[in-house]
């Protein structure tokens, strides 16, 4: 008999499965009126300082489309609207000593009132970016450089 695949975990005592499933997060390509995009610098590892598209994690019992706008409203004060998907991609989040896979949610979405936004949780600065200018390979994790290319080049 195979054994189970490594993300299914058995107790040999009383026989609970537990299926290590991947995590949800979101994160958005927030755009003012000039074409340049909203970026930050990460305050935290993994990729503290490194460029990212802002984000986060999706809480149980949230729809996607309420956890981006949370997170935006928690890293930056401000709304977006006009949002659009852009495409999904796997990812590999290391923290504290544990490697948790996650399926990263990419949306690109109109910023309101874009001069208001600020570094606040878990960002160390921001940066309004012509995302021509920007180097995929400055951002944070290979999903979300992937993602900045698919949504740069309207891959689908």
């Amino acid at each position: 008999m195979a054994p189970p695949p490594a993300h299914i975990f058995t107790c040999q005592v009383c026989g609970f499965v537990l299926y290590f499933n991947p995590a949800v997060s979101v994160s958005v390509f927030p755009e003012r009126e000039d074409g340049r995009v909203l970026f930050i610098r990460r305050a935290r590892d993994p990729g503290k300082g490194r460029l990212a598209s802002p984000g986060g994690f999706v809480d149980i019992g949230e729809r996607a489309e309420d956890a981006l706008h949370r997170e935006i409203r928690e890293e930056l004060g401000i709304e977006i609207r006009d949002v659009r998907f852009v495409c999904t991609q796997s990812n590999s989040y290391l923290y504290r000593e544990v490697t948790y896979p996650v399926v990263d949610l990419f949306f690109s979405a109109c910023a309101v009132d874009a001069g208001r936004a600020r570094a606040l949780e878990d960002v160390e600065s921001l940066d309004w970016l012509d995302p021509e200018r920007v180097d995929p390979s400055d951002l944070a994790f290979p999903s979300m450089r992937a993602a900045f290319v698919m949504w740069l080049t309207g891959e689908k």
